[in-house]
C-alpha cells in the first residue's frame, strides 16, 4: 500500500488511495479533502496549474495574478502548458509516479474517471457542500466538470462524489462569413452543407467548410461525435456498456457518410490534419465560408493583427457571424470545457491554497470578472450577466448552447477510446479507410477495450 502523503497531512481522517485507487468492489476511491479549509500559510507560495497551450491558459494566469493576489499577496499563480496532443500524458505520467510538479490539474470531463480510479485527485465532496453554492450552477455543468461516476447527459446525481469544480465552459460555435452567405446562419445541418457548397462554388479559393480533422487529442473524434449527435446517433449505451451495434447503427453510418462524403469535399486541400489553430487561421485569412471551432479559442479571430478581414474589430464583425450549431434530427452540441482538480501528491500547503483558490474562483463576483476577462463561466448568474454576454459576440452562443450539450464516454478508459476513434475517423477523412469500415473498426475496437476492463463508472451520453 502506498499512501498519498500530502493528503494525509490535510486531515487525520483522510481516505488514502491505494493500489489502483479502487476499493474491493472496484469502486472509485480517492483521498478526501477537508470540509473546512485549514490555515493558510503566509510564506511565499507558487500555486501551479497544468493545462494545454492555448489563449485561455495565459488569460487564467494573468487574471489570477491580478485578482487573487488582492486577497493572497504571498501567492503567485503559474499556469504551465504543454501541446494539446501531450496534455493527457503530461498529467498522467506524473500521476503514475505519484509525484506532480502541479497542484491543480485542469482535466477534461472525460479524464476524471481515470484520475479518480487511480487515486490521483482529491475527493472534494465535503468541501463543496461546505463552501460552494451548488444551486448557482446548471446541474449538468457541475456534474460534467466534477462528478464521478458521471450521470446521464444533462443531469447530476446529487449522491455522487465530486472531484472538481468548473474552470472554463465551452462548446462549438459556427463561424460564418456574413458578407458571403448573408446575415442569417443556416438552421439545419443539411442546409449548412448546401450553403457551404454554393459559397465554395461562388468564391474560388475559399473552401466551403473548415473543421477539426486531426488524429490527435480529441480533434477528429469530436467532429464525428458532433455529426453523429445531430443525425440522431449515439456513441454507446452507458447502462450496458455496449458500443458495437450502437455507434455503427444506421444513424451512426449516416453521420459518417455525411462527414466523409458531403462535408470533407468542401474543405481545403491538405486540411486532413487541421485542429484549432488551423481552423482559426483559415477563417482569419478569409479562406473559409463556414467553420466550426471551440468558443474559448475564438477570441483571436477579432484581433486585426491576426486577421485579413478588417483593420478593426468592427470591420471584422461586419464579415464574421457566430451562431449556435445547426440542428438536424436533434439539436445536440458537444460539451467542452474543463474543471479544476487538486493533485493528491501536492504539498500540504499547496493543497490548502488550491482549495482556497477554488472557493474564491467560484464566487459570483469573481466569476463575472473572469467572464469579462475572456473566461467562460459556469455559474448561471455569471452566464446571464452583461459582463459575460457583452464580452464577445460568441458568448450568447455559449449561453444558448448549454441546454443542448452532450458529452463523450466518461469512463476511466477514455484515453484509449478516443485514440481509437481519432485514428479511424482521421483515416476515413483522408481516404485511408472507407467510412463504413472505419466506423465498424471503431465500434469493434472500443468494445474490446470496455469488455477487457473490470472498472465501473460511466455515463455522459
Amino acid at each position: 500500500m502506498q499512501l498519498a502523503t500530502a493528503a494525509m497531512l490535510l486531515v487525520a481522517t483522510t481516505l488514502v488511495a491505494c493500489g489502483d485507487g479502487q476499493d474491493d468492489d472496484g469502486q472509485a476511491s480517492a483521498p478526501k479533502a477537508p470540509a473546512t479549509i485549514p490555515e493558510l500559510t503566509n510564506d511565499p507560495l507558487t500555486l501551479s496549474f497544468i493545462w494545454f497551450d492555448w489563449p485561455p491558459a495565459q488569460a487564467l494566469e494573468d487574471f489570477a495574478n491580478a485578482e487573487y493576489k488582492k486577497e493572497r499577496p504571498n501567492a503567485t499563480v503559474k499556469v504551465n502548458t504543454v501541446p494539446n496532443a501531450n496534455w493527457h500524458d503530461a498529467m498522467f505520467t506524473q500521476f503514475a509516479a505519484r509525484k506532480t510538479d502541479f497542484d491543480i490539474a485542469i482535466l477534461d470531463s472525460q479524464h476524471i474517471g481515470e484520475a479518480v480510479t487511480n487515486g490521483n485527485i482529491l475527493d472534494i465532496t465535503d468541501f463543496v457542500k461546505s463552501n460552494i453554492d451548488v444551486a448557482a450552477y446548471n446541474p449538468y455543468l457541475l456534474a460534467a466538470y466534477g462528478q464521478f461516476p458521471q450521470a446521464e447527459t444533462g443531469k447530476r446525481d446529487e449522491n455522487a462524489s465530486l472531484y472538481g469544480l468548473p474552470l472554463l465552459g465551452d462548446t462549438w460555435t459556427m463561424i460564418y462569413r456574413k458578407d458571403l452567405i448573408g446575415d442569417q446562419p443556416p438552421q439545419t445541418w443539411d442546409e449548412m452543407i448546401s450553403v457551404a457548397e454554393k459559397c465554395q462554388a461562388d468564391n474560388p479559393g475559399v473552401s466551403g467548410l473548415a473543421f477539426h480533422q486531426a488524429n490527435g487529442s480529441d480533434a477528429a473524434a469530436v467532429t464525428y461525435n458532433t455529426v453523429n449527435g445531430v443525425y440522431g446517433g449515439n456513441l454507446w449505451d452507458p447502462k450496458t456498456r455496449k458500443i458495437e451495434g450502437v455507434l455503427n447503427d444506421a444513424a451512426g453510418q449516416e453521420a459518417m457518410d455525411v462527414l466523409v462524403n458531403r462535408m470533407k469535399p468542401l474543405t481545403a486541400r491538405g486540411s486532413g490534419n487541421w485542429f484549432i489553430d488551423e481552423v482559426n487561421a483559415a477563417v482569419a485569412q478569409g479562406k473559409a465560408c463556414i467553420a466550426f471551432n471551440w468558443i474559448a479559442a475564438s477570441g483571436g479571430l477579432l484581433d486585426p493583427k491576426q486577421s485579413t478581414l478588417g483593420s478593426t474589430r468592427e470591420q471584422i464583425l461586419d464579415k464574421l457571424g457566430f451562431a449556435t450549431l445547426p440542428s438536424q434530427k436533434t439539436n445536440l452540441v458537444p460539451l467542452g470545457g474543463m474543471g479544476m482538480h487538486v493533485s493528491a501528491y501536492s504539498a500540504e500547503a499547496n493543497q490548502v491554497e488550491a482549495l482556497n483558490f477554488m472557493k474564491w474562483f467560484q464566487r459570483a463576483d469573481i466569476q463575472k470578472k473572469w467572464a469579462a476577462a475572456g473566461g467562460v463561466p459556469s455559474r448561471t448568474d455569471a452566464l446571464e450577466s452583461p459582463e459575460f454576454l457583452n464580452a464577445g459576440p460568441f458568448n450568447q452562443v455559449y449561453a444558448d448552447s448549454v441546454p443542448r450539450m452532450r458529452d463523450m464516454w466518461n469512463v476511466p478508459e477514455y484515453a484509449r477510446l478516443v485514440d481509437i476513434e481519432n485514428t479511424n475517423v482521421n483515416a476515413a477523412l483522408n481516404g485511408a479507410k472507407a467510412p463504413k469500415e472505419a466506423l465498424d473498426d471503431i465500434a469493434k475496437e472500443q468494445q474490446a477495450v470496455l469488455d477487457s476492463s473490470s472498472r465501473r463508472g460511466g455515463g455522459g451520453l
